[in-house]
């Protein structure tokens, strides 16, 4: 009897699922200039700053890359996901911009505590896909405090590329593209 049970179980096995099928490959982001392995800094020799995971719409909390067809309607690119939440790729592809392009200590929050440089936070507005205009767009609203000031500067990047189709083999090199934009941008308006 025990037997005929398992035996009519097996073929239910095959259908559930827990979780969503995972898609063929996840993305990420590569910095344009990237750090040089080996290279030790020091914050008494260069300036140094923090850099915090900029906060992000709902939309974009999530590691699905999201396609805005409409001024109020967001759809996700099929099969397309991150590795971890933009936001945090993002933060990391900054740190490793201002550390190349603005040779920069980045420090983590914890770091700051002990040597309070400059502090760069900001909220990551757009991340994905414009299908209106078959553009990837990433648009950060960077706040940096500079050392000692009492004051802070707020400024807003944004880059768009194009895309010619809307699919997780395009949509993930162009947003990586737009990223290293704004990053680039960021890292210049922080070292003046």
């Amino acid at each position: 009897m025990k037997k005929l049970s398992v035996l009519l179980l097996l073929p239910l096995a095959a259908c559930i699922r827990f979780g969503a099928e995972p898609p063929p490959a996840l993305l990420t982001l590569t910095p344009a200039a990237p750090v040089a392995a080996g290279q030790t800094q020091n914050s008494a020799a260069a300036r140094s700053i923090t850099v915090q995971v900029p906060v992000v719409p709902q939309e974009l909390a999530v590691t699905r890359v999201p396609v805005q067809s409409s001024p109020t309607t967001i759809a996700y690119v099929k099969e397309a996901q991150w590795v971890e939440p933009p936001a945090r790729l993002f933060a990391r592809l900054l740190s490793d911009t201002l550390t190349s392009r603005a040779n920069m200590v980045v420090l983590s929050p914890r770091q700051g505590f002990t040597d309070p440089g400059a502090q760069l936070s900001g909220e990551l507005r757009q991340f994905g896909i414009d299908a209106t205009r078959n553009e990837a767009v990433v648009v950060y609203d960077a706040t940096l405090q500079r050392v000692n000031a009492t004051t802070f500067e707020k400024r807003r990047f944004e880059a768009r590329v194009p895309v010619t189709v809307i699919d997780a083999n395009n949509a993930g090199p162009a947003i990586n593209q737009a990223a290293n934009t704004v990053a680039t941008a960021v890292a210049d308006w922080v070292r003046r």
